[in-house]
């Protein structure tokens, strides 16, 4: 998308559309609510896809996360943005499964800028190999649930933020193999 300019939907906090802002602008000065999705990939053998964000984002960058996280177009519907940034970012599709929502608000100490989004989760499953954007993702692995939960602990500022909300909360409700 580069040179064209990406627009986020500010929700209140019932994730009802309350308009529309460029999204750098919605990322700064404290950040606005708005809708994002967070989506979540295991494979059969029970791993967890993780991508590192590359040193070219705007913020939160070259930290572990979920394979991809993004915000959905003025008048896109969520589950079909969630398939497209997935294509873009990794470079395959899969069935996905939105499984809960959360609210959370994280300023990156480097950058400044502000998440502050009502994120839908999704889960899938994949066996494949993945052919990540190199525009998006420094780098990707899977690693086993146990052994990401105690790194997270260990280490918690190599991830970001709302990736260890999320993991959590799907531990507590089961959804991690």
């Amino acid at each position: 998308m580069s040179g064209m300019t990406e627009t986020v939907i500010l929700v209140d906090e019932t994730d009802n559309p309350i308009g529309y802002e460029e999204k750098m602008s919605a990322h700064s000065n404290g950040g606005k609510l708005h809708r994002a999705f967070s989506i979540f990939i295991f494979n059969s053998k029970g791993e967890v896809l993780l991508q590192l964000r590359a040193k070219a984002k705007h913020h939160f960058r070259n930290l572990w996360t979920n394979p991809c996280c993004s915000h959905p177009r003025k008048g896109e519907e969520l589950e079909k943005a969630a398939h497209r940034k997935l294509k873009q970012e990794f470079g395959f599709d899969t069935d996905l499964h939105e499984v809960f929502s959360f609210t959370y608000k994280a300023t990156d100490k480097e950058s400044k800028l502000t998440e502050h989004e009502f994120d839908h989760v999704f889960t899938g499953k994949f066996d494949g190999v993945p052919k990540p954007n190199s525009e998006e993702i420094d780098d990707w692995k899977w690693v086993m649930p146990n052994k990401l939960k105690h790194d997270m602990e260990a280490n918690p500022g190599k991830y970001t933020p709302w990736f260890r909300i999320a993991f959590e909360s799907l531990e507590k409700k089961g959804l991690v193999p």
